[in-house]
């Protein structure tokens, strides 16, 4: 009880916290879990169907060819996407000019402060077939113009080198920040026993990356099913087929369609997949446990 009243403030200031998620986080998901079950209207009776819109979203063909190509450019971009921050910051933290290494971090992580509208806008220029800074260099080279955004063959690998693109840089500060982290202790032992530049970065600087690693892979693997901005600014007819993915599969169903019930529906099943994918990961990695 006096516990209680030493820190009345502290839990008098915590209540708009727990405000604004109850009122914007979870009353509208235990709404739309509501709704799933629901034959949605605006106007009039919302009578209850069951399960009947998870029905209608798992015998829909086109979810399952949204998942399939959800899961190849989520995918992509979480095996791809995991690799190359981890090489740029080790070799960041080689160079060894400080005003170069502050204008590579600067360049590179600007990308990730533009919104999808502004770096979708960017790439569609440069791959553009008339006029793009590629295609230029192609037939400056007596090649011919390469229709990226209109090929099913580029169309996912587009996706997933962009969005790395685009995220490279803030992830790269999150590991250059655990590299700046070790203890420089264990550089001069390594170096009194005779130890290689190489051999300190194999044998103590990636080492001590791994707890860095786990939680970058982890929330990475919480937004693999989520992809929409990107797709949603990129996609065009030709390549819908080959890039459309879950959560415009959900957009389609619930602002075009306006089948709030299916839509919903879809959106729990994502978290479904979600879930099951973050608890296997956790499991996987060892999340909980020292390394």
């Amino acid at each position: 009880m006096n516990a209680l009243k030493r820190h009345t403030w502290l839990y008098l200031m915590m209540i708009p916290i727990f405000a604004y998620f109850i009122l914007f986080a979870y009353y509208p998901l235990i709404r739309g879990l509501v709704i799933s079950f629901q034959e949605f209207r605006i106007i009039g009776d919302k009578p209850f169907v069951g399960f009947e819109n998870y029905m209608t979203v798992i015998h829909d063909p086109i979810f399952w060819r949204v998942l399939v190509n959800t899961l190849l450019i989520g995918g992509g971009i979480l095996i791809v996407g995991f690799f190359f921050p981890i090489i740029v910051a080790i070799s960041l933290n080689e160079v060894v000019r400080t005003a170069f290494k502050k204008f590579t971090q600067m360049v590179i992580y600007i990308p990730h402060l533009f919104s999808w509208v502004v770096v979708g806008g960017i790439w569609i220029y440069i791959l553009s077939p008339d006029g793009g800074l590629v295609n230029e260099i192609i037939k400056a080279f007596g090649g011919k113009p390469i229709h990226f955004f209109t090929q099913d063959e580029y169309a996912r690998p587009l996706m997933v080198l962009t969005a790395i693109w685009k995220d490279m840089g803030y992830i790269c500060i999150l590991y250059l920040a655990a590299i700046v982290g070790i203890s420089p202790t264990l550089y001069e032992a390594a170096k009194i026993d005779g130890a290689t530049r190489w051999q300190e970065i194999r044998h103590i600087m990636i080492p001590q990356l791994y707890p860095t690693m786990k939680v970058v892979f982890l929330l990475n693997i919480l937004g693999v099913l989520k992809i929409f901005d990107q797709i949603f600014v990129m996609r065009n007819p030709a390549i819908i087929r080959q890039v459309d993915v879950l959560m415009t599969y959900t957009y389609e169903k619930g602002i075009l369609q306006f089948q709030m019930g299916v839509a919903t529906a879809a959106s729990f099943i994502v978290i479904l997949f979600t879930l099951i994918l973050t608890l296997v990961a956790r499991k996987m990695l060892r999340f909980d446990e020292e390394v």
